[in-house]
């Protein structure tokens, strides 16, 4: 450990309360300030990224509806503020990460510093999967299915529907990141992984089934493809990690020997 690190541990170690609740602060009002700033710049582009909110509706022939005075322009603050958290998201983990890193140890701060950057690239990941795919086909099936009734969904529906859909496949992509995680701290082996695959391919299409309520085998099949890829890709990785804490597990008892 250096002695610049060892210096700010023994600092941080001396903050009172009141001194960690004042660094809170700092890191809140930062980061509160980038999310407004960015989300009055997306403001800016809102007609654009309504359009790439909205294009799947466009694409299943959905009308969209205003059904209140004030919905329109909620509507498009909503997605300005998204839009914003995004393209605030590299100060605010920055900002996490300086409230945080005085109080981890060094092997913890690479650890975290790997894990969070590619935490982000999955969950867009994950999200954008469900934009392109499951969304347009849950869309064009569910209107489909109700088409003998007059339908007027509204754009707050719409948003609710959709955030509600992305969100949960963003975090299906966490996967992988969640097993090494695991596998890391000794919680899981990548023989359990393989010992259950058969199960996991019941319980993969399970989920599909919950997540698209159509009867369509294709649908479902594009729905869980990823999942299946990201078990394998758990299972890799569950594999490589045991292999590396194997080998440094003996190469600890020889040093210890």
């Amino acid at each position: 450990m250096s002695q610049e690190e060892t210096q700010q541990e023994q600092s941080h170690g001396r903050m009172s309360i009141l001194q960690h609740l004042e660094e809170l602060r700092k890191v809140i009002q930062v980061s509160v300030i980038a999310v407004l700033i960015t989300s009055v710049v997306a403001f800016a582009f809102v007609d654009k990224l309504l359009a790439i909110v909205i294009q799947p509706a466009l694409d299943a022939k959905i009308k969209l509806a205003v059904i209140g005075v004030t919905e329109g322009i909620f509507f498009k603050l909503h997605i300005a503020l998204v839009f914003g958290a995004l393209a605030a998201s590299p100060i605010l983990l920055w900002q996490f990460w300086r409230y945080l890193v005085p109080a981890l140890y060094p092997n913890e701060r690479r650890y975290i510093a790997r894990l969070v950057p590619i935490s982000v690239v999955l969950f867009v990941g994950g999200v954008v999967f469900a934009y392109f795919t499951v969304l347009r086909f849950m869309l064009i099936f569910l209107t489909r299915f109700s088409s003998e009734f007059s339908q007027m969904i509204t754009i707050s529906n719409y948003l609710a529907f959709t955030e509600h859909l992305l969100i949960p496949f963003g975090l299906l992509f966490e996967y992988p990141l969640l097993v090494y995680f695991m596998a890391s701290i000794g919680w899981l082996s990548p023989d359990v992984l393989v010992r259950y695959r058969k199960y996991s391919i019941v319980g993969v299409f399970v989920i599909a089934a919950i997540l698209t309520p159509s009867p369509d085998p294709l649908t479902m099949l594009i729905v869980a493809s990823p999942m299946l890829v990201l078990y394998e890709v758990g299972v890799i990785v569950a594999r490589v990690v045991a292999r590396k804490r194997r080998i440094r597990l003996q190469e600890l008892a020889s040093q210890g020997g």
